[in-house]
């Protein structure tokens, strides 16, 4: 018996298959979320989280005052994971939309100033915060769950 190369048509793929790609695209004026995930060394969870809620979430905040975004949530897992697909905290984004998620805030830098007159201080918490990271990666998410009917 010989073997005979298998071509499979994309359309016989069962649609789980399909939807394993990259998520659609949301429209230009709809929300797009971004989720963000901080992994330490173990010990290291409460100095990165203290660092974090002082000098990262005020900016966060400013950002959903300024409309730019629509919400943040910080979130930590309630129970532990293998090393390898392990987080310790993951903060989601839902941004106004997918244009304002990916480029840079112009006011950043003034919001930054006003927040913390304190400028070398807060760079080098903000070093400090980096240093003990393992790993962080962002990932843009996409509500695929259909309507409910009436």
């Amino acid at each position: 018996m010989r073997n005979i190369p298998t071509v499979l048509s994309l359309a016989l793929l069962p649609q789980p298959l399909l939807a394993q790609g990259a998520p659609p695209q949301v429209g230009a004026d709809q929300p797009y979320t971004m989720e963000y995930y901080y992994k330490l060394p173990w010990g290291r969870q409460q100095e990165f989280l203290q660092l974090f809620l002082k000098n990262h979430y005020p900016l966060l905040q400013k950002g959903v005052e300024s409309g730019r975004m629509v919400s943040v949530k910080i979130e930590t897992p309630a129970n532990h994971m293998t090393e390898d697909a392990r987080w310790d905290y993951r903060v989601t984004i839902k941004f106004k939309n997918s244009t304002v998620a990916t480029t840079v805030n112009p006011q950043e830098e003034s919001w930054i100033k006003g927040l913390w007159p304190d400028q070398e201080t807060y760079k080098r918490e903000e070093r400090r915060r980096f240093e003990i990271l393992l790993a962080h990666w962002d990932l843009p998410v996409t509500d695929i769950t259909p309507p409910t009917r009436p």
